[in-house]
């Protein structure tokens, strides 16, 4: 018998692990620890949703009706719009930096969660890495130079929001352009397991003063245990959220289109796709993995496949309401 020191899979009497031994038998009936995660991940946010002690967090509007780039700009792109209906999106990138992408989202719902629950444009937190754990992510070195970079690029950017909207005879015109941050602050413990270093090493961030007003005049309710599971997959993030708002306003059934000048393709930060045909696929996609989070979702691509048909439907139940001192949608 070969020493134990050699068998990883083997349990200590030198007899193989039931995973180890479907693993090397039956490749096809294992599931990654990725998967497992993932899976465990959804019976929490289906149960807490059942009991009413789901986590609440907040989105800002902007980030709601107009989703951020799901990949990096080419280089020297530094100009990224969306639009939503009247509602357009511009967000300009620093030089050195470049434009918010991908998992670079979690940083505004995290930010914006804080500063509605201190109800405050000075946001304090003790560990820079306690993002990290909202969002169920590593909290190593890899993952924490990777969110410093997403401070960068959410420091340096220019937010450009606004609507159009043709009011009788005359077309009313809303502009706002604002940077999300006004100073940050943020240590780094080179410690393994990140505990704060000090009181005197308190990590801040202030918000900018457009960007508070907007995040406390219009806060989205969001669940922070589905943004836990779909940190990974910005794209159903975004869908998930959008959703989240649609349906609740929704007075009946709705039907969104999905190509057009006004369809959701426009709205969401989804990468283009050169075909219709491909990004409806993956929109089916996203909703499926969406309604296991959320059964009760009311979604659905039309039978001709040119619009999202909804209804009205709340992912945030009422009773998780006022954990973060407003519950409601605006």
């Amino acid at each position: 018998m070969a020493p134990l020191h050699v068998l990883d899979d083997r349990l200590p009497t030198g007899l193989e692990s039931v995973g180890s031994l479907l693993k090397r038998t039956h490749p096809h009936l294992h599931v990654s620890k990725h998967k497992l995660r993932q899976a465990q991940g959804i019976e929490l946010v289906r149960l807490k949703r059942v009991q009413g002690g789901q986590t609440l967090g907040f989105s800002s509007r902007p980030f709601v009706l107009c989703g951020l780039p799901m990949r990096r700009l080419p280089d020297g792109q530094l100009l990224y719009e969306r639009r939503n209906g009247h509602f357009v999106l511009q967000i300009t990138g620093h030089p050195n930096y470049g434009v918010p992408f991908g998992q670079d989202r979690i940083v505004p719902i995290f930010l914006a969660t804080l500063a509605v629950r201190q109800q405050s444009q000075t946001i304090r937190f003790k560990t820079a890495t306690e993002m990290l754990a909202t969002f169920g992510m590593h909290t190593g070195g890899k993952e924490y130079r990777r969110l410093m970079a997403a401070f960068e690029r959410i420091f340096g950017a220019t937010m450009f929001f606004g609507t159009d909207a043709v009011r009788s005879r005359a077309k009313v015109i809303q502009r706002s352009r604002f940077n999300f941050l006004r100073e940050a602050q943020l240590w780094y413990n080179r410690s393994s397991d990140q505990v704060p270093i000090s009181n005197e090493f308190e990590n801040v961030v202030v918000l900018s003063d457009d960007f508070y007003q907007e995040i406390m005049a219009h806060p989205i309710p969001t669940d922070l245990e589905a943004g836990k599971v779909l940190a990974s997959a910005p794209a159903v993030l975004d869908l998930f959220t959008w959703l989240s708002y649609r349906c609740f306003f929704a007075k009946g059934e709705e039907s969104i289109p999905i190509f057009g000048t006004f369809g959701l393709a426009k709205q969401i930060g989804s990468v283009e796709y050169s075909r219709p045909r491909r990004f409806r696929a993956m929109l089916e996609e996203w909703l499926e993995t969406i309604q296991t989070l959320w059964p009760e979702c009311p979604a659905r691509i039309s039978a001709d496949g040119e619009n999202v048909v909804i209804a009205h439907a709340a992912s945030v139940l009422s009773r998780a309401e006022g954990l973060a001192g407003s519950g409601s949608f605006r």
